[in-house]
């Protein structure tokens, strides 16, 4: 696909899980950011934000930016999204070599979702954007011939969804 990264990202409630064309997954975080309350700075992304869980002064802010498996808060996933896409590209991101990103998401999304999530992957660097039902992805990941007519089940049992 290009000079860029292929990147996989596993966008979840409780966590998100990066994988990388050629090296597998790379990145596993909570879906956590810090903010501070009085001043809107970022003070910590994923692992190091969940950590900073119960433990801050009353400024600071663990924020949660999904629920149910979709995007809650715009500006805090792109933040979290840009974070972690800066620490899988390290340094690479010029403006030639923008990732395309392959992004999962609940069965049940709905339009204005789906745009929340392109959007989101855009701002955060990303030349072009897919997404996949997490079910079908899944299926894929199992070994699944989904284009053959016989029955499987997939069971996708996540922080804030089912499928």
């Amino acid at each position: 696909m290009g000079l860029g990264l292929d990147i996989g990202i596993d966008l979840g409630t409780s966590s998100v899980l990066i994988y990388v064309r050629g090296k597998g997954v790379v990145l596993k975080e909570p879906s956590v950011v810090a903010v501070n309350t009085k001043t809107g700075t970022v003070l910590a992304v994923g692992e190091s934000a969940s950590l900073m869980l119960g433990r801050t002064p009353g400024v600071v802010e663990a924020i949660r930016p999904l629920r149910d498996g979709v995007i809650s808060d715009f500006k805090v996933t792109e933040v979290m999204l840009k974070a972690f896409i800066g620490r899988v590209c390290q340094g690479i991101r010029a403006t030639y070599f923008r990732p395309t990103i392959v992004v999962c998401v609940p069965s049940v999304i709905t339009p204005v979702e789906q745009k929340a999530v392109e959007d989101a992957c855009r701002h955060a660097g990303a030349k072009d954007v897919f997404l996949i039902r997490e079910p079908i992805a899944a299926a894929i990941g199992a070994g699944i011939d989904i284009t053959k007519a016989c029955g499987s089940m997939i069971v996708d049992i996540g922080g804030g969804t089912t499928d």
